[in-house]
């Protein structure tokens, strides 16, 4: 039991470090809860930042999680501005930045990613841009209405989910785009081939240039200005900012530091923790951007290596979305309280580009599926699209069609083979679908 004279800790000021301090209050914890984040903000939310808030149609205050009072009101202790530079295990203490320690008696590792640099000649000058931080939207959506109103150009490095959604952006305002992508297509090692051409000319209809299998290898300026982005296929473009939207490393510094076990980085890295979100630290767990966790449906992998935590087949993944921080968060405040927790979500994800909304579910890598089905009208882009593995669904993307969620992911858990004639056909309920007996729950 938990009592008034326990102290939780959380490190990191994002949603899944908001939303677990929320939760634990909640739950009816009393003792001291405290939420370390580097950021002078209190804790927002991230897809406003390549979304509503940089289109401009969202005001700066709507990405905070709580109105800043609520921290006082729920006595939550708020350190902002403040580096963790350490973990001591046997003292059970956080070390910061300003020379001061925290003791703890449970702790939540909430540290989130950054955006991966760009190794090349001129990242230095004023008009290279990464998008990460509230900081960095407050930069970039100037710059966006700048470049409309000058008829600027931006090139994008990378053609993933971030840098296509600021493309959407950037031709709202009427900057004109260029988007650099080594892959062949847009998303392509999310998507697949099957899938990203749609993307391909969705934006090319909007105005966007792309170019692909190539990479940026210099950046060039004058007086500290962008002009050009040049790639090793000998082509300059021109440019006035350039956005490196080139993914995302988790911040394991800490972790790693501590002695915490993390995930093989050749399937994304991360904090190792088990299905209750605990790390090999008995006393600290980790949730959201940062934390790698066994998958809740393992029986569709069977060739994957071993796992932790739900299955002895189960990969471990982390996911760098949205849903997982708002879920991943107060899961752990959950387990910290001693409950019995299994965190069970289907990795999930949305998107907004111009007039196209999508939802995905599921976990499809590279290589781990062999058929794509879609439902619908690929080319009126309203459809539902189906990774599958021996004809077990691992992932579905809807795209403007709405309400389908749920029914994806019962699909995806039931781990159960399907025809993919009835899955393409939109005359086949989705919810007619895999009813054999413990298809349907979760």
């Amino acid at each position: 039991m938990v009592d008034a004279h326990q102290t939780f800790v959380i490190v990191g000021g994002g949603l899944a470090g908001a939303k677990a301090a929320e939760t634990l209050r909640s739950e009816g914890f009393t003792g001291r809860v405290i939420l370390i984040g580097d950021e002078r903000d209190h804790p927002y939310e991230r897809p406003p930042l390549s979304k509503g808030y940089l289109t401009g149609k969202e005001a700066r205050d709507s990405v905070f999680v709580h109105e800043r009072a609520w921290y006082a009101q729920a006595e939550v202790e708020l350190h902002l501005g403040q580096t963790v530079t350490s973990v001591d295990r046997d003292l059970r203490c956080v070390h910061l930045g300003d020379g001061t320690s925290v003791r703890y008696d449970k702790l939540l590792l909430a540290t989130g990613a950054e955006p991966r640099r760009l190794d090349i000649p001129g990242t230095d000058l004023a008009g290279v841009h990464h998008l990460r931080r509230l900081a960095h939207a407050d930069r970039l959506r100037q710059t966006l209405a700048a470049l409309g109103r000058d008829n600027g150009h931006l090139v994008i490095a990378g053609a993933g989910w971030i840098g296509l959604e600021v493309a959407s952006a950037a031709r709202g305002y009427g900057a004109e785009v260029t988007v650099v992508e080594s892959a062949p297509t847009p998303l392509h090692h999310v998507i697949g081939p099957e899938l990203g051409q749609l993307f391909t000319e969705l934006h090319q209809e909007h105005g966007v240039r792309f170019h692909f299998g190539a990479r940026l290898t210099e950046i060039t300026g004058q007086d500290g200005m962008v002009l050009s982005a040049r790639t090793d296929d000998g082509e300059e473009h021109p440019a006035h900012d350039v956005l490196a939207a080139i993914g995302a490393a988790p911040r394991t510094v800490l972790a790693e530091a501590a002695g915490l076990d993390l995930a093989d980085r050749a399937q994304g890295g991360g904090i190792a923790v088990d299905s209750a979100l605990r790390t090999s630290d008995p006393d600290i767990y980790a949730a959201g951007d940062v934390a790698a966790f066994p998958l809740a449906f393992p029986s569709a992998f069977p060739s994957s290596g071993p796992g932790t935590g739900t299955g002895p087949s189960a990969p471990r993944v982390r996911v760098e979305h949205w849903a997982n921080a708002l879920n991943g968060g107060p899961a752990a405040a959950r387990a910290m309280l001693g409950q019995d927790i299994t965190y069970d979500r289907v990795p999930y994800f949305f998107s907004d580009q111009y007039d196209l909304g999508l939802e995905y579910s599921g976990w499809a890598p590279p290589g781990s599926y062999d058929q794509v089905v879609v439902r619908g009208d690929a080319g009126k882009r309203e459809f539902i699209a189906f990774w599958l593995k021996d004809r077990k669904v691992l992932a579905g993307m809807n795209v403007n069609v709405w309400d389908v969620t749920e029914d994806i992911q019962r699909l995806i858990r039931s781990g159960e083979r399907l025809d993919p004639d009835a899955l393409a056909d939109p005359g086949v309920p989705l919810g007619s679908l895999g009813t054999t007996p413990g298809s349907r729950h979760g």
